[in-house]
């Protein structure tokens, strides 16, 4: 095992309150397209470790934006989530961030001080 451990961060918006079922599938959006863009040999080990994922919030679009530039800016695997807006929201609303699976160090530099979803 490595000595730093790998994780997954998806932030979400808190100003949309959306359903509980919207936020669920939201936040799975995010998860999938981060990994998708994710390094190779980092899946396997965050596959391996259990595949750790933490849901994090934000008060707005433009807090989430600027996670998801700094984020990109480091380096690390970022998907952006839009919905379709077929129930809730409108098409395009921008929903989530996803980073990762990477080092937690690497993410916590970015998401360290976002508080969780409750």
């Amino acid at each position: 095992m490595s000595s730093e451990e790998y994780k997954q961060v998806i932030v979400v918006r808190d100003d949309l309150k959306l359903s509980r079922g919207k936020l669920a599938v939201q936040v799975a959006h995010a998860s999938l397209l981060a990994y998708e863009k994710g390094d190779k040999k980092l899946k396997e080990e965050w596959k391996r470790e259990g595949q750790k994922k933490i849901v994090l919030r934000v008060k707005n679009l433009e807090e989430l934006m600027n996670i998801a530039d700094n984020a990109e800016r480091a380096g690390l695997p970022v998907a952006i989530v839009k919905d379709a807006g077929l129930t809730e929201i409108p098409p395009g609303t921008i929903t989530a961030v996803g980073i990762g699976p990477e080092k937690e160090g690497k993410i916590d530099r970015i998401t360290g001080d976002l508080p969780l979803l409750k």
